[in-house]
């Protein structure tokens, strides 16, 4: 699978479930765990191996033109619009919405949602540890290229945001090539 960012800076948020059961799903947790480990920084990038709640291998980032995605920050949602951005925002768009409508249609719901992967948004760790969302850094045609290791239902959230720089404050269209070995 290809994500690609068309117009520059736009932040794709994305669910990972095992397609023949979905109680199997993502867990940043272990995949930070594990890159940590081996030396590796907390964001995602080319040769980055996504791991099941089972530990089981998902995805690996095949190629790359961006050079991190963030699987810290989490999804955007209503109520955390509301907390950063003050009350009139409370009823924008927001990824983790966008994910509630898809995920019932495989018969999921609040509690199936888990941490997501960001990718190109640019969220730096500082220091003193405070994350903070950034300006994106994808150039117009970058990508990122996922190859499945196992069945796997993907949920996509074009981010709606328009309240942090994490697409440039104008979402924009993305494209999404899915092939075959």
């Amino acid at each position: 699978m290809r994500i690609i960012d068309l117009k520059s800076q736009q932040a794709v948020d994305a669910l990972f479930y095992n397609a023949a059961d979905t109680s199997e799903r993502y867990s940043a947790q272990d995949t930070l765990a594990v890159q940590a480990a081996k030396g590796h920084r907390y964001d995602l990038t080319t040769g980055s191996v996504l791991l099941s709640n089972e530990l089981r291998p998902m995805l690996r980032i095949v190629a790359d033109t961006c050079g991190f995605h963030d699987t810290c920050a989490g999804a955007c949602s209503c109520e955390s619009n509301t907390v950063r951005f003050g009350h009139e925002t409370r009823f924008m768009h927001a990824c983790r919405e966008n994910f509630l409508v898809e995920a019932a249609k495989y018969g999921m719901g609040k509690r199936d949602l888990v941490s997501n992967v960001n990718f190109f948004m640019n969220v730096p760790i500082r220091p003193d540890g405070e994350l903070t969302v950034d300006d994106g850094v994808s150039e117009p045609g970058g990508y990122v290229e996922l190859e499945a290791l196992m069945d796997v239902l993907v949920l996509i959230s074009n981010c709606p945001q328009v309240n942090n720089p994490c697409n440039g404050f104008t979402p924009t269209p993305i494209q999404i090539i899915i092939s075959e070995p």
